[in-house]
């Protein structure tokens, strides 16, 4: 499992004026939930970079004073014009206690459908789950080796792994092998002969 380290500083006032004070210094306030009480704290902007411009599902290791408090990322807010962020919620990681957090889904094996020339479109990268952060997992799987052009895998299809509960729409496509304009024309062009020849 990746762990990021933070370096955060405990905040003891929470106004806009003293909010706007940690931003004009380079820091993002943050939350932490989901403990005994919620902590507030802050940390420099650069310090969250690998934990949120990443495909990869992380865990934040953030230290306070002294004591370090493992936790995952709840949400992010950003500001609306310069994409600059604002505010973090974190949900921290208490042993038994169950959490929500979004995992990337690694694709196994190889598609027939790309073999002969289709496309792979995901449409889905993060799966929701449910799970005690003694079973976490970094990432889900799913075999995409019958599928075939035209069709898609769905959440359904992701293998299952004992302890983690997924939480989105088994429905929900997930990935799908489309057939590519050149494909489509030459087999409308060959069904148009077939026609003519009869």
């Amino acid at each position: 499992m990746q762990t990021i380290a933070i370096e955060g500083s405990l905040r003891t006032e929470l106004g806009k004026k003293a909010t706007k004070e940690i931003r004009r210094e380079g820091k993002i306030p943050c939350v932490i939930y989901g403990g005994e009480k919620n902590i507030h704290f802050s940390a420099a902007s650069g310090d969250f970079r690998h934990l949120i411009y990443t495909p990869d599902f992380k865990i934040a290791e953030i230290n306070l004073d002294g004591k370090v408090v493992r936790a995952v990322i709840k949400s992010v807010q950003a500001h609306p014009v310069s994409d600059a962020i604002e505010h973090i919620d974190f949900v921290e990681l208490v042993d038994g206690q169950r959490v929500k957090i979004e995992v990337p889904v690694k694709f196994v094996g190889v598609s027939p459908g790309i073999k002969k020339g289709g496309a792979l479109m995901q449409k889905m990268r993060r799966v929701k789950i449910e799970v005690i952060p003694e079973h976490i997992i970094d990432e889900l799987e799913l075999d995409i080796s019958n599928l075939e052009l035209g069709h898609s895998s769905r959440v359904r299809d992701i293998k299952p792994v004992e302890g983690v509960t997924i939480m989105t729409q088994p429905a929900t496509p997930v990935v799908s092998v489309e057939v590519p304009r050149a494909l489509r024309s030459a087999a409308a062009k060959e069904a148009e002969t077939a026609t003519a020849e009869e």
